[in-house]
């Protein structure tokens, strides 16, 4: 806590918390998503839905209804201009404006977090599509495995013909 305190008085930057830039970042990235098209604007859009995760999670752990918070918090950040602010406020089971009940998150922090799982959605694409091209791709000398033998050894170990 003191760290997170600390960066804040360093940057002098805050976010509003509650799940507040998620939905919001969320919303434009959508927005922008539909100028795109094809394949990337499949991949924007679902980054946004990942961001969302964030207050759908606080309103379920608020024992919220999730459906309705999403929907709230989406009208209050299209329609005002500090509607920008409004996240899951979970102490009053509602959506609020975050920066009035001084709930707020370092910049740095925020950045980071959503910079690091970016970097690990990536990493885990990128395992993927390696172990599915070696599934895909018969291995070398695969096809001669003779009886009891192991694949690329004719007739089997050495020694053993």
């Amino acid at each position: 806590a003191l760290k997170v305190t600390a960066v804040v008085v360093e940057d002098g930057k805050a976010v509003a918390g509650g799940g507040s830039p998620e939905i919001d970042l969320s919303m434009k990235l959508r927005d922008y998503a539909a100028s795109i098209g094809g394949r990337e604007q499949l991949a924007i859009e679902l980054f946004a839905d990942a961001l969302e995760i964030i207050p759908w999670t606080l309103a379920e752990n608020a024992g919220m209804d999730m459906i309705d918070t999403i929907i709230r918090l989406k009208t209050e950040h299209e329609g005002k201009k500090k509607g920008i602010y409004f996240g899951v406020d979970v102490a009053a089971n509602t959506v609020s404006d975050m920066f009035s009940k001084n709930v707020i998150e370092p910049l740095r922090v925020k950045r980071q977090a959503i910079e690091s799982a970016s970097e690990v959605a990536t990493m885990i694409l990128r395992i993927d599509d390696v172990i599915a091209s070696k599934k895909s791709a018969p291995s070398p000398g695969a096809g001669g495995a003779g009886p009891g033998g192991m694949g690329g050894m004719p007739g089997g170990m050495p020694g053993m013909m």
